[in-house]
């Protein structure tokens, strides 16, 4: 029959505290009337509780500061601070210690000592302190694992481990919708929501685009001179409330004229997300990058450029439209019109507007005149031909009174 050995006591002690900054305590008042049983028993209690207000006891004003009780919640992007002290306990000097400490997360192992040197002796009832930091940036399960190994007087080297396991929650939820426009522009809306427990501060909501984009923020209106959030002075968002963002990316000049229209999936950027909790406790978030597939416009796309917003009634008026070849392959392009019973073109139908190339766009400028009032459809149709068979390659739909 096995006999397991004695634990053996060693000579320092490990503990761990987190850091972390005090809450809000706010004292529940209890009363009741003199003619009851406690008669003035809770009254008296409540005057001599410091976190009243003296002859407001009852109204809930007074807030104090407390120290956590427990661990706590501890969000993604937050920084997580911890107090680290080795005290020996023993009567005896202990040499060359050395204290290691490391957060280990479903994906990796970081080092997270200050120093990782060794001590060359700790006396009786010294400590060694150390504090360390760390920006939280995966959620789920972290263990933190604090090493100590040291030598005694009588040269035997010793070392143990403590585990402390704590889980790193989701602060806010992020949704993005991308809204393609008929031009080159994509407008994108993103949709925060606090699904904490307490209200948040919002520093700063920005998006950082990659290099083929511009970026244009569409989150503040001009007042009295003054550029103003739409979101008012005050930008707190309280507990499982939702605040949606606007943004508007228009691709750079070089990119657009390279390519002559950006295709397949392209990189947008990503959203910086800064915020401060009840004490300032600051925050930050970035999402990964975001990806948008572009729109597919076929082998050939049509886009207004310019149209009046009124016309007069049988009056010709100008439209300018800008045809792109969005294939690989050169193509021959034949304008024909065609009358309603409303819209009448001015103009040669059946002529040739010449070979457009890869990547090209071709500026055509157009007269019409309107014989009907209100508002009106005008529809597009490219038929092109290159060394094949004509197809219908695209229609559009521009509006005008």
């Amino acid at each position: 029959m096995e006999v397991n050995p004695p634990k053996q006591e060693h000579l320092l002690a490990l503990k761990v505290m987190r850091l972390t900054k005090p809450t809000l305590f706010t004292n529940i008042p209890v009363t009741c009337e003199e003619k009851d049983l406690p008669g003035d028993l809770f009254n008296q209690l409540m005057r001599d509780d410091p976190s009243t207000v003296n002859g407001a006891e009852i109204l809930m004003l007074g807030e104090m500061l407390t120290l956590p009780q427990n661990f706590g919640n501890i969000f993604l992007g937050e920084t997580f601070s911890s107090y680290i002290s080795v005290h020996n306990d023993s009567n005896q000097v202990v040499k060359d210690i050395l204290v290691k400490a490391d957060l280990q997360t479903s994906s990796q192992r970081l080092n997270l000592s200050a120093s990782n040197a060794a001590v060359a002796e700790l006396k009786p009832d010294c400590c060694i302190d150390d504090v360390i930091h760390h920006e939280v940036k995966e959620i789920g399960t972290h263990i933190l694992v604090c090493a100590v190994s040291y030598t005694t007087q009588g040269g035997e080297k010793m070392y143990f481990r403590k585990f402390f396991k704590f889980q790193v929650l989701k602060p806010l939820d992020v949704k993005t919708k991308f809204y393609n426009a008929e031009t080159d522009e994509v407008f994108l809306e993103a949709q925060i929501q606090n699904i904490t427990t307490s209200p948040m501060f919002m520093e700063k909501v920005s998006l950082e685009p990659s290099i083929m984009y511009n970026v244009a923020e569409l989150n503040s209106v001009h007042q009295a001179g003054e550029c103003v959030t739409t979101f008012g002075s005050r930008t707190y968002l309280q507990p499982m409330d939702t605040r949606q963002y606007l943004y508007c990316l228009k691709p750079k000049k070089e990119f657009a004229e390279k390519a002559g229209i950006i295709k397949g999936v392209t990189v947008i950027g990503k959203l910086d997300i800064v915020w401060k909790t009840n004490l300032g406790e600051r925050g930050r978030l970035q999402t990964s990058q975001l990806q948008r597939m572009a729109p597919g416009y076929g082998d050939v796309r049509l886009s207004l450029e310019a149209i009046p917003d009124t016309v007069n009634l049988e009056e010709p008026f100008h439209i300018t439209c800008k045809i792109t070849n969005c294939s690989e392959r050169t193509m021959d392009l034949v304008l024909e019109m065609c009358n309603t019973n409303s819209i009448h073109w001015c103009g040669i139908s059946g002529r040739q507007l010449g070979k457009l190339h890869p990547s090209s766009s071709l500026c055509l400028a157009l007269t019409l005149l309107s014989s009907v009032q209100g508002l009106q459809v005008c529809s597009f149709f490219n038929n092109f031909n290159s060394r094949g068979p004509l197809t219908h390659s695209h229609i559009l739909y521009p509006y005008f009174l």
